[in-house]
C-alpha cells in the first residue's frame, strides 16, 4: 500500500491517520486466539490495571491490562510487526527508513469489563527517551469493533506539534483534564469506530485517551512502534535496552 497525498498531508497535519480494514480479518483472528491464551494463564511479562493506575486494590491486581514484549511470543505477533505491506506507509510518514522499536509498546492491549480503568489524556514521549521525536505507533484492531462504549482511543489534532507547557501537566505526565486552559484544546478531540482490521496510526507526541469499557466485553488490540533511522535511542535509557530491527 502507498498512501495518497492527501493522506500524508493529513498524517503530518493532524498526527494521525486511520487505514480502514488494512489488516486480514483471519490474520486478525489467529493473532487474538493466541494473545487470548497468553492472557488467559497470564504469560509473563505482563501488566496490570494495578500497576497501570497505582492503586492497590483486588480487582485490579487480577486484572491483565497488556501483554508486554509480544515480538518475542509468536510468530503469528512478528509476522504483523513485520508486516511488508505497510513498510511504505511507515516511510511515507516517517520520511525516512523505519527501524521496529521493541522497547516501547510492543503489546496486545486489553480493556476487561468493569474492572478497566480510564487511559487520561497523555503524549506516549513522556517516558520515552530518544534523540529526535520521529516515532510513529501502529494500532490495529483484533476484536469486533471498538467504540466509545468498550473505550476507543481519542485523539486530539495537531497536538503533536505544539508546543505545551510542564504545568499543563500533572505529576505523571497526563495533560490536565481539570485545568481551565487545557479545555479548548480537549473539546477538539476526535474519535472513530473502529472495526477488526482497522489501523491507526499516531505520532509519538500527539495527545490521546481511552475511557474505561463499560462493555459487557473484553476490547483486545495490538500495538507496536518504529522510529525513523536517524532518531537514536539516549544511551543508558530504558529506550536503548531492547533490540531493534530494521524494516
Amino acid at each position: 500500500m502507498v498512501l495518497t497525498k492527501e493522506q500524508e498531508e493529513f498524517f503530518d497535519e493532524n498526527g494521525f491517520l486511520l487505514l480502514r480494514g488494512f489488516a486480514d480479518v483471519v490474520e486478525c483472528n489467529a493473532i487474538r486466539d493466541v494473545a487470548e491464551v497468553h492472557l488467559k494463564y497470564a504469560v509473563c511479562p505482563i501488566e496490570t490495571e494495578c500497576e497501570y493506575i497505582g492503586i492497590n486494590k483486588p480487582e485490579y491486581k487480577q486484572t491483565i491490562r497488556r501483554l508486554r514484549q509480544v515480538y518475542d511470543r509468536d510468530i503469528l505477533f512478528r509476522n504483523w510487526m513485520t508486516n511488508k505491506e505497510i513498510r511504505p506507509v511507515l516511510e511515507q510518514v516517517l520520511k525516512e527508513k523505519p527501524v521496529l522499536v521493541t522497547a516501547h509498546h510492543n503489546s496486545i492491549m486489553t480493556k476487561k469489563p468493569k474492572t478497566s480503568t480510564c487511559t487520561e489524556w497523555h503524549r506516549d514521549s513522556r517516558y520515552w527517551s530518544y534523540k529526535g521525536n520521529n516515532l510513529v505507533s501502529v494500532w490495529l484492531v483484533l476484536g469486533e469493533e471498538e467504540n466509545k462504549q468498550n473505550g476507543v482511543l481519542e485523539f486530539i489534532p495537531k497536538s503533536h506539534k505544539m508546543d505545551l507547557k510542564d504545568e499543563q501537566f500533572d505529576e505523571r505526565s497526563f495533560f490536565r483534564n481539570d485545568l481551565e486552559e487545557n479545555r479548548p484544546l480537549i473539546d477538539t478531540a476526535v474519535t472513530f469506530e473502529l472495526n477488526k482490521g482497522d489501523v491507526i496510526l499516531f505520532h509519538s507526541d500527539l495527545l490521546h485517551r481511552a475511557d474505561v469499557n463499560k462493555s459487557e466485553g473484553t476490547k483486545i488490540s495490538f500495538v507496536y512502534t518504529v522510529r525513523g533511522e536517524s532518531v537514536k535511542p539516549v544511551e543508558g535509557a530504558r529506550s536503548a535496552e531492547y533490540k531493534e530491527i530494521e524494516l
